[in-house]
């Protein structure tokens, strides 16, 4: 079955200078970067009812409560999407969420962006992270 949104999602894409480097219809999903915002391999699925964005950031090496307080607490200041982690607990990823049905350009195009303001302010203390500091 053809999902009706997939070709207006990846139209969206392209508009805002993405670099399309996994697409298929048949699983609603595209992975892309944009190297000027630090994203790569952000994958999108875009099956009805929402579009799901998700940025792989880091693996936390050690479970820290210190570490999930602040990351909660910049939860706080993200304009769209959030924090979250995977299963094990361990994979740190940016996720949102949004209504595909009516989703339009400058929709998208502020949840990147959003996305990328978070990479390059918090970019530091994520590292931070990484290392078990």
């Amino acid at each position: 079955m053809t999902n009706p949104y997939f070709a207006t999602i990846k139209g969206f894409l392209l508009e805002l200078g993405f670099d399309i480097c996994y697409a298929n219809e048949q699983e609603s999903v595209f992975v892309v970067d944009k190297p000027e915002l630090a994203i790569k391999n952000l994958v999108i699925g875009c099956g009805d009812p929402l579009l799901i964005m998700e940025q792989y950031l880091l693996d936390l090496p050690v479970p820290s409560l210190e570490v999930y307080q602040r990351l909660l607490q910049k939860n706080r200041d993200i304009i769209h999407g959030a924090f979250a982690l995977d299963d094990t607990g361990r994979k740190l990823i940016f996720r949102d969420t949004l209504q595909i049905e009516t989703l339009d350009l400058p929709e998208l195009e502020a949840c990147v962006n959003s996305l990328g303001l978070l990479l390059s302010e918090f970019s530091e203390e994520l590292i931070q992270f990484s290392k078990g500091e």
